[in-house]
């Protein structure tokens, strides 16, 4: 059971990365007990949390404000999540069980009754939730769970409306081929792939953004 805490930061985090709270955005901490309906301690631990990993900007007498998303930035997002994610599916491979398996067909399965991007999004963050379990290092789960919510909000920001999810979920299936195979190598490989190309997908639209006439 998540301590109120936990819930707190679960809930800010994901209005962030869903883009409810902007970039720039001012938060309150008064309006945030109010809108979460909790107490002062855990929306101060659950802001102090975020600040840490930078979804949150604090400055001195000013206030608290959802930090932006600086393009130089996403080499060093992506090239993280290269090194990390195909190493987790490596020791996923080799540590997972069939009812992670099984559980991550179910999650695939959910494939038919999807409705559209966000459906396919958080089919995408549920395959890499259970290789992030299956790989039995809680150390490498909390780095790869806050970079994959960086990734997460740099697709709102940028793809959400735009970009087909349907092939990267479809990845998944190979991937999870090859981790039930206890095939690491693959695995990795695969998982290497997957991230790429979603790198490749941002980096393009940041760039269209970037050069369009409206651009800023």
């Amino acid at each position: 059971m998540q301590s109120l805490s936990e819930q707190a930061y679960t809930d800010l985090r994901d209005r962030i990365v869903r883009l409810e709270f902007a970039p720039g955005d001012v938060l309150r901490e008064d309006a945030l007990q109010e809108r979460l309906a909790l107490g002062r301690t855990p929306i101060r631990e659950a802001l102090q949390r975020l600040a840490r990993e930078h979804f949150i900007t604090v400055i001195p007498r000013r206030g608290m404000f959802v930090s932006g998303i600086d393009v130089s930035e996403l080499s060093m997002l992506f090239e993280t999540r290269t090194v990390l994610e195909p190493y987790a599916a490596r020791l996923a491979a080799a540590r997972g069980t069939d009812d992670h398996w099984t559980r991550m067909q179910g999650a695939l399965d959910a494939v038919a009754s999807a409705t559209g991007n966000e459906d396919l999004m958080r089919i995408d963050r549920l395959g890499h939730e259970i290789m992030w379990e299956a790989a039995s290092n809680r150390f490498l789960v909390d780095t790869l769970d806050m970079l994959y919510a960086q990734s997460d909000r740099l697709w709102h920001l940028y793809l959400s409306e735009v970009a087909d999810m349907s092939h990267a979920v479809d990845e998944h299936g190979e991937i999870m081929d090859a981790l039930r195979a206890s095939d690491s190598e693959r695995a990795g490989d695969l998982m290497e792939e997957h991230i790429r190309s979603f790198d490749a997908q941002i980096r393009a639209a940041v760039t269209e953004r970037l050069e369009s006439p409206l651009a800023g």
